[in-house]
């Protein structure tokens, strides 16, 4: 059910890394269809488009889901769930308050300033989707930050079938502004350019399914946003104090997401590899998602053999991926050692869900071999950065012949004339 592959040689992995993302051909002109239209027609072309996809239609006065509607589903839900949202959430707020950015200010010796500005963005836009793949961890993991620094206002996007009551707690918990039942593409596109009814945003966040991250593909450069998400994968570096049901169990714990999601398993320890397949059909076998896991191990699990650890190592590093566990007798000292992951956990006692739910960073993290540059979504997300720079008139005096020699290296009079002019006020 699951493969199997010994390295080195590491190019032994070739097959099994992630692929560069193509959207389909098709897809991608529906997108650009219905980008386009929202872009032309506003608020009638969300209408149209929510019609033909979800067969509502609301008329965009009816859009904004009264925050009354919010509040009474605190009295709706199950008052384990609130607790877990509002654990949630201070847990997420704390963690992100570590990650403000002051800016600095340095002052010359003789009077002239540089310094640099952190300013947040004014308004974000995000995503959520709606009815079974309605997460309300997302919204906390996504809203929270942004709060965090400083967003003045957060507003959420949904398909106008409903979302759940958790959802609603979780954007009144998290601070979310206003929600509009409107999903898709066309409610990116509206969040994007703004329409009568839904205002532009500066940034979109939030997970979708291939429809919306086409969409956000699409419209980034008018819009920032956060990242084109893939499918969700684990990688467990473990060796023989390892537990194999509980190696296996956090396999499945990715697996179970969709049948593209990627669990793998790279050990120095034969024993426990041998042990992992029937570990992983004796948790299945009680698993109310286990057809969709199966397929998933089947598909894009791997268990790696590695002579050492420090050839896990390289083997995560190549891989780099999403969450990262390191269940060994020494995590921290194999974690010292990794450079390419969204998110570690340490040891046997830190399977990923608690990085999903409750511990505290965000769990939007980057997929698909990202990780080698990118960031998990944090407080930095939502802020730009403005550089000051202030001269004194001595400081202006002491550079303006550099200035004006790199200005006229590059044919650009005019730059140089301006510093010239003000040196030289004879000319």
């Amino acid at each position: 059910m699951i493969r199997q592959v010994s390295v080195p040689p590491f190019d032994r992995l070739t097959p099994f890394l992630p692929k560069p993302s193509v959207t389909d051909t098709a897809t991608r002109r529906r997108v650009e269809e219905i980008l386009a239209d929202v872009a032309g027609r506003g608020d009638t072309a969300v209408r149209h488009w929510a019609r033909t996809f979800d067969g509502v239609d609301l008329p965009p006065a009816d859009w904004e889901l009264p925050r009354s509607e919010w509040e009474t589903a605190l009295d709706r839900v199950d008052i384990e769930v609130r607790e877990a949202l509002e654990t949630a959430c201070m847990r997420v707020r704390e963690y992100h308050k570590r990650q403000r950015d002051q800016g600095f200010t340095l002052l010359e010796p003789d009077g002239s300033i540089l310094g640099m500005r952190v300013v947040p963005l004014d308004r974000v836009g995000l995503y959520v989707p709606g009815g079974k793949a309605a997460y309300p961890s997302s919204v906390i993991m996504n809203a929270v930050p942004a709060g965090v620094a400083g967003v003045e206002e957060i507003i959420a996007v949904t398909p106008p079938g409903g979302v759940t009551d958790a959802v609603l707690v979780a954007c009144l918990l998290a601070g979310v502004s206003k929600i509009y039942r409107i999903g898709g593409v066309q409610a990116v596109g509206a969040l994007a350019y703004g329409t009568a009814t839904i205002p532009r945003v500066d940034k979109i966040v939030g997970p979708g399914n291939k429809w919306v991250a086409e969409a956000k593909r699409q419209v980034f450069g008018p819009v920032g946003i956060d990242m084109i998400a893939g499918p969700t994968e684990v990688l467990i570096i473990a060796d023989s104090s390892a537990r194999p049901s509980w190696i296996a169990a956090d396999m499945i714990a990715q697996a179970e997401h969709d049948e593209d999601a990627s669990a793998w398993l790279v050990t120095n320890d034969m024993q426990l590899a041998d042990q992992i397949p029937a570990a992983l059909e004796g948790l299945l076998a009680r698993n109310p998602r286990a057809e969709v896991a199966r397929k998933a191990l089947a598909d894009n699990g791997l268990i790696v053999w590695v002579p050492t650890l420090q050839d896990a190592v390289t083997v995560a590093n190549m891989r780099a991926p999403e969450h990262l566990e390191i269940v060994t007798r020494n995590p921290d000292t194999i974690a010292a050692d990794i450079r390419h992951a969204g998110a570690i956990f340490l040891g046997e006692d830190t399977p990923e869900p608690v990085g999903d739910y409750i511990a505290g960073p965000s769990h939007v993290l980057p997929t698909a071999g990202t990780a080698r540059y990118a960031s998990p979504l944090g407080v930095y997300d939502f802020v730009r950065r403005q550089s000051l720079i202030h001269y004194t008139r001595p400081r202006l005096q002491q550079d303006a012949s550099r200035i004006i020699a790199l200005a006229e290296a590059e044919g650009l009079f005019g730059h140089a004339e301006a510093v010239r002019i003000r040196v030289e006020p004879e000319r």
